[in-house]
């Protein structure tokens, strides 16, 4: 699927990208109550490959992070950060573009909702923000990194096409990491086509 970049400056991506039954939005704070829903639900399940979910989310905490998200684009991390929602408006999970790599390249990051895996929403929603990063005029590679322990993380870019570049150790950052990271990276669109209704 393309995605239309026409309706955004043409340095950064647009704030949201429509997949007819799925809908990746920029974070806004009246996204508080079922984002704070979903991670706590989720906390147990992130824990253990999420450094940022270490401890417990807090109203507070998250109504910062919201607030941050309304009102950079990037992020002061440099970060372009969706809440990916259902038709129904559920929050399904988080995913974002990470300007933390070298120049000329960009990161996805994502988490899901644990009532919600296997679901495909991830995978839809990194195939999307691929499209997206390398429609970018500055961006010429897109990378996905994870823990070599985090199967389920690695099936998202596999499914992509994405080339695993690179296994090295690294220093464990969460409770579940093998201390291997691995970097999975494109320089094409991903292969095959987004289901549209």
């Amino acid at each position: 699927m393309a995605i239309d970049m026409s309706a955004c400056p043409a340095a950064t991506p647009p704030e949201r990208v429509d997949l007819g039954d799925v809908l990746l939005r920029r974070w806004q704070p009246s996204d508080l109550d079922r984002q704070f829903a979903a991670l706590t639900d989720s906390h147990a399940h992130l824990r253990r490959w999420m450094p940022w979910a270490e401890q417990m989310p807090t109203l507070d905490g998250q109504r910062q992070f919201l607030r941050i998200c309304a009102a950079h684009w990037p992020t002061p991390s440099g970060g372009y950060l969706y809440g990916i929602f259902t038709a129904a408006d559920e929050v399904v999970g988080g995913i974002g573009l990470h300007d933390r790599i070298e120049p000329g390249a960009i990161e996805i990051g994502y988490w899901g909702h644990v009532a919600h895996t296997g679901r495909g929403f991830i995978t839809r929603a990194a195939r999307a923000l691929t499209d997206v990063a390398l429609a970018l005029p500055h961006i010429a590679r897109v990378e996905i990194r994870c823990d070599a322990e985090n199967a389920r993380s690695a099936a998202v870019p596999q499914r992509l096409g994405y080339e695993l570049i690179s296994t090295a150790p690294r220093p464990p950052a969460a409770p579940g990491d093998s201390g291997i990271g691995m970097v999975w990276a494109t320089t094409s669109q991903p292969t095959g086509r987004l289901v549209e209704r």
